[in-house]
């Protein structure tokens, strides 16, 4: 059960051309889709679509009744994303400022069994917006916590103040992992 995702390899060779740099790892996307299979008939929500590598490793691993909604603004990494997994009627993409989405998703009364934060909204903007939006026992999986030399001047202090936020809740389960590019797995106590 251990091969990759049927459009990983095209969305890789699509991501590398275009340049982009922030794509989901081959090691958090192994996660991810363990995640994924875990929430059977589950509602995941991914915020920072890319170029689609996460959606690929969440879609691969859930199962047929689930759903994801994949949240980006970016219109050129998303029509890749769409145009290798938008055949599959189990994803929704959104191309919306997530912070934007997060706020109208608030009175739409929609939650989250899994939610991967892969962008600037969810990880340090927006944080309690999408945290209202996972159900207890759900899972809040947070990637490049570890050094990337992707991160702009001044970064660092804001995945410390999070990741101790985090921690200092008492509605939260948190495991730091130094995995892939560190990863936060969270959940929401019951």
């Amino acid at each position: 059960m251990n091969l990759l995702p049927p459009a990983l390899s095209a969305i890789q060779k699509e991501t590398k051309a275009l340049g982009f740099d922030m794509s989901s790892d081959v090691l958090t996307g192994t996660l991810l889709r363990t995640l994924a299979a875990s929430k059977s008939d589950g509602s995941l929500l991914e915020l920072g679509t890319g170029t689609g590598l996460g959606a690929a490793w969440l879609l691969d691993g859930m199962t047929a009744d689930a759903r994801l909604i994949s949240v980006d603004n970016d219109p050129a990494v998303m029509e890749i994303a769409t145009r290798h997994l938008g055949y599959d009627d189990r994803a929704a993409f959104v191309l919306q400022d997530g912070l934007q989405w997060l706020e109208e998703m608030q009175a739409a009364d929609q939650y989250f069994d899994l939610i991967f934060a892969d962008a600037i909204p969810g990880k340090y903007d927006g944080f309690e917006l999408a945290w209202r939006l996972l159900k207890p026992g759900g899972v809040y999986i947070i990637d490049d916590m570890l050094p990337q030399p992707s991160w702009p001047v001044g970064h660092a202090p804001k995945v410390h103040q999070l990741m101790r936020d985090l921690t200092h809740r008492n509605d939260t389960y948190v495991t730091e992992m130094n995995w892939a590019t560190g990863i936060l797995l969270v959940t929401k106590s019951a």
